[in-house]
């Protein structure tokens, strides 16, 4: 069904993919950066363990406060022609959002002490007080990030997704410049630094595209009894850790992980760091473009057309996400050597981060698929059944590591493999439910998708393996060019098998991404 809603859903979607990608590789370029400065010590701990409590106040602060219920709620008063009065909901939700993260950042500098246990509950020492500074300095990147997140939903809600697709570039833009010319000189602060300059470097590149809307609509309001506010705080609430259950479950994991070797932490970092790229391009390039559709179609009760446009983001996303899976399982050293190894960055730091990127990679399909569910709910307004199963997934995570973790030669793997069962335990209760409730959404045509791309996926993981072997045993793995070479050359061989079995198979998603692909090349 090729619609109006669908066609648009797509063009965001092909433009977003495109910037990601951009944010993605820069965000490489900063992680090698780091790992060819810095290698994985008690000191990358340190900052990966800091940065961690900044970036989980923003993901459950705004991430889950704009999904759940801004979004949803501003974008149904502009499907209905009521600008103004979306505005005045808007001015009231952003003054309280400003005033409450005031408050939030100055206690979180004071009692980053008490606030860094949390995170990494068995830091002593030097680690301890390095995390403790570090987090101080970071912590006031927050503030600047919820604006910047606050400026995006804005933006999205109007369809407009170019300024806030380039945000992140300028961010990992500002960190790889603190590392670079400061780290050498102040060390991993130089970093720190670098944080919070791209934070504010996100929030201007999407400032004067912002302004352009709200010129004569905002106006600090700080009037909670507004029914508008009061609608989108009853969605907001249960909603705050419905969507960054993702971000609760690292947060545990690296707490484990923090009782382990040193550098572990930075080694599930970095290998989740490869399992975040396909889900970051595709899963949330998708989801984020599909959703101002799905909640204009809800709010005009056109439920028809949003079973179909949920159906077609959750299809494509099984498309790309299952080989992307398979492809990272099969090349995970190849890829982890060729990003990582360089300077302080050894081969027994590749094969523990390959490891994790293994147990990691099993589970990607299902964390990109609730990104599009999980919207789905959302703009149906029902954040409840989310952040109950959500609870349930992180349950069954901590369990699940607490019992993977007594064994030695599976503790860094058993960490991630727990993540990818619980993503998956998530996805199919969600979708279970979703899909009763709405009387089907062309679950025939999502369990064909996801059977035909698993077949088409394994071929091509076989084609892939022994393009490798053959390429290596001729090139070598010494060099970064010959690396590149075989590494490159087997993800080629393995796109085209992919995309040839996707044809004989008669996938209609290959269509879908071939039409991205070709509207993007034009522009």
């Amino acid at each position: 069904m090729d619609t109006e809603p669908h066609r648009t859903a797509t063009r965001a979607a092909g433009l977003l993919m495109v910037t990601i990608t951009a944010s993605r590789i820069l965000g490489f370029i900063r992680e090698t950066t780091v790992a060819n400065i810095f290698g994985t010590s008690y000191v990358t701990d340190a900052f990966y363990a800091a940065f961690t409590i900044p970036d989980l106040m923003y993901y459950l602060l705004i991430g889950g406060a704009l999904s759940s219920g801004f979004i949803p709620v501003f974008t149904s008063y502009l499907a209905n022609n009521r600008e103004k009065e979306g505005w005045e909901v808007a001015s009231i939700f952003i003054s309280v959002v400003l005033c409450l993260l005031v408050v939030v950042t100055i206690l979180g500098i004071i009692f980053a002490p008490y606030l860094v246990p949390l995170v990494a509950y068995k830091f002593r020492g030097e680690t301890l007080a390095l995390t403790i500074r570090l987090t101080r300095i970071m912590f006031s990147a927050v503030m600047m990030t919820a604006i910047a997140g606050l400026e995006s939903g804005i933006l999205n809600s109007y369809q407009e997704f170019t300024a806030s697709a380039f945000g992140p570039i300028v961010y990992n833009i500002g960190i790889i410049l603190g590392a670079v010319m400061l780290g050498t000189r102040f060390g991993v602060y130089g970093l720190a630094v670098g944080v919070v300059a791209g934070a504010f470097g996100n929030v201007l590149t999407q400032f004067f595209s912002t302004i352009r809307h709200a010129k004569g609509f905002f106006k600090f309001n700080l009037d909670v009894h507004n029914e508008g506010f009061k609608q989108i705080i009853a969605l907001v609430i249960p909603a705050l850790i419905g969507l960054s259950i993702s971000q609760i479950n690292l947060v545990v994991n690296q707490n484990i992980a923090s009782g382990l070797a040193e550098g572990s932490i930075t080694a599930l970092r970095y290998a989740n760091r490869l399992f975040q790229l396909p889900l970051g391009i595709f899963a949330m390039a998708i989801s984020t473009a599909f959703f101002p559709s799905m909640t204009r179609q809800a709010s005009i009760a056109d439920y028809k057309s949003f079973k179909s446009t949920l159906s077609l983001g959750l299809r494509s996303i099984f498309f790309i996400t299952i080989p992307s899976g398979v492809g990272l399982i099969v090349l995970s050293k190849p890829i982890v050597r060729l990003l990582f190894k360089s300077g302080s960055f050894t081969e027994s730091d590749v094969a523990a981060t390959a490891f994790a990127l293994g147990f990691y990679s099993l589970g990607l399909f299902a964390h990109s698929a609730i990104q599009v569910i999980t919207r789905g709910y959302y703009s149906i307004k029902d954040t409840r059944t989310p952040v109950i199963i959500g609870a349930m997934a992180v349950a069954f995570n901590v369990i699940l590591n607490l019992i993977f973790v007594r064994y030695s030669n599976l503790a860094l793997g058993g960490i991630a493999f727990s993540f990818s069962l619980s993503g998956i335990l998530n996805m199919v209760v969600l979708l279970y439910i979703l899909n009763k409730r709405l009387n089907g959404i062309e679950t025939g045509r999502i369990l064909m998708t996801i059977i035909k791309s698993t077949v088409s996926s394994l071929v091509m993981g076989a084609a892939a393996y022994y393009s490798y072997v053959y390429l290596s045993s001729i090139f070598g793995i010494e060099s970064k060019l010959n690396q590149l070479i075989h590494t490159g050359g087997s993800i080629i061989i393995g796109v085209i098998v992919f995309a040839a079995m996707a044809y004989i198979l008669r996938m209609d998603e290959l269509n879908v991404v071939l039409d991205i692909i070709k509207r993007r090349i034009k522009k």
